[in-house]
């Protein structure tokens, strides 16, 4: 049974190889550039306006190949207006758009070598599961034993083989999201753009996915573009990440630094929970889960100041306390539950505390957000 177990995960193996190999020599057989000398999206002065409101306005941007990066930011802010730009569903009024070094502004979709998967998944209730992954191959006269063939291999990719002849309203949402992204994949294009795909799932099925799409990515190596207004999702599946708002970039940057070292105090505010004081007419942000109660004496180089519990909030692994603090200003701070119940927290609300960060953990921020 070890044996056959062991031969079937390197026949899978093999077959994922002989994928991502394809993957790679189509993407890389349209192009004489040699790999990573150019980026496969370049944006220069992307401008897209509604009468006189502008959703993208005048945006720069580049995505390097292979890369899986993602454009976070509120609702409104100009993130699936750029993605729809990319993809050649709406034409810009200024700037343009280029895959590989290449000029698409003016291209239609299906002249363009990307696909997109959408929140709604967008499968053809009619046709098999087969028959949608192998649709676009269809439509481009494939062969059909070839059809077939890449078709079984991006659903074995997807962790969905063997499923051809099923329907799709026999699939879970997560099983119908996983079916979306192989049909996207088999066509091998240079791009994969991803509208906020994960949206309609609960949560669990989320994180799961979120595994799933960064395992997918790196297996096919296609540059992933992928729109979310959801930060946790943003820093755990970027390779790098824009921070939009207001049909601008604010920052661009790994997940690490976006959060660490936010620019303004907009991306401190919206990329996860950031505490933002000012302190002799220094304006700084300081995370969370770098402030601590402190209890008994004062440690060298821990800035500390007194203040009030106002709430507390019970989050199961762990609490957040929100201070006033008597300097002015307020404080959260996160606290592990390692020996302590929701009742003996809830006791805490209404006490003078004393908290603490230390300087290397505060990010001094502009005084004003940008517009």
């Amino acid at each position: 049974m070890a044996a056959v177990l062991s031969n079937r995960g390197a026949s899978r193996a093999n077959k994922l190889a002989a994928y991502v190999s394809q993957t790679a020599g189509a993407v890389q057989a349209s192009d004489t550039t040699p790999a990573g000398a150019l980026p496969d999206i370049r944006l220069r002065g992307l401008t897209k306006r509604y009468g006189d409101f502008a959703a993208v306005d005048a945006v720069d941007l580049d995505v390097a190949q292979g890369e899986f990066f993602t454009l976070l930011g509120p609702s409104g802010s100009g993130k699936t207006t750029t993605l729809r730009l990319i993809a050649g569903f709406a034409i810009p009024d200024g700037g343009t758009v280029e895959l590989r070094g290449r000029d698409v502004t003016g291209l239609p979709p299906y002249a363009r070598d990307v696909n997109t998967v959408f929140q709604d998944y967008a499968l053809f209730p009619h046709m098999s599961i087969g028959d949608n992954v192998e649709y676009g191959l269809r439509i481009a006269k494939v062969p059909r034993d070839e059809r077939r063939r890449r078709a079984a291999e991006a659903l074995e990719l997807v962790r969905l083989p063997g499923q051809e002849k099923r329907s799709p309203a026999q699939l879970s949402g997560g099983q119908r999201q996983r079916v979306a992204l192989a049909r996207a994949v088999v066509n091998r294009p240079k791009v994969l753009l991803l509208d906020e795909p994960l949206g309609a799932l609960d949560l669990k099925l989320r994180q799961e996915m979120q595994v799933e799409l960064k395992r997918i990515q790196g297996d096919v190596g296609i540059t992933f573009v992928y729109v979310t207004h959801d930060q946790e999702e943003a820093l755990t599946m970027s390779d790098r990440l824009a921070v939009f708002n207001r049909g601008r970039i604010e920052q661009v940057g790994p997940p690490a630094e976006v959060y660490e070292r936010p620019v303004n105090a907009f991306v401190a505010g919206f990329v996860g929970v950031s505490n933002l004081l000012e302190r002799g007419g220094r304006r700084f942000t300081v995370r969370p889960e770098k402030v601590r109660l402190v209890e008994g004496g004062e440690e060298p180089g821990l800035h500390v100041e007194s203040g009030r519990i106002r709430d507390v909030a019970y989050a199961g692994m762990v609490t957040r306390y929100l201070v006033d603090l008597d300097a002015g200003g307020e404080l959260q701070v996160v606290r592990q539950n390692l020996e302590t119940s929701s009742a003996e927290v809830f006791e805490l609300r209404g006490r003078e505390v004393r908290i603490g960060w230390r300087e290397e953990h505060t990010f001094a921020v502009e005084d004003k957000e940008e517009s």
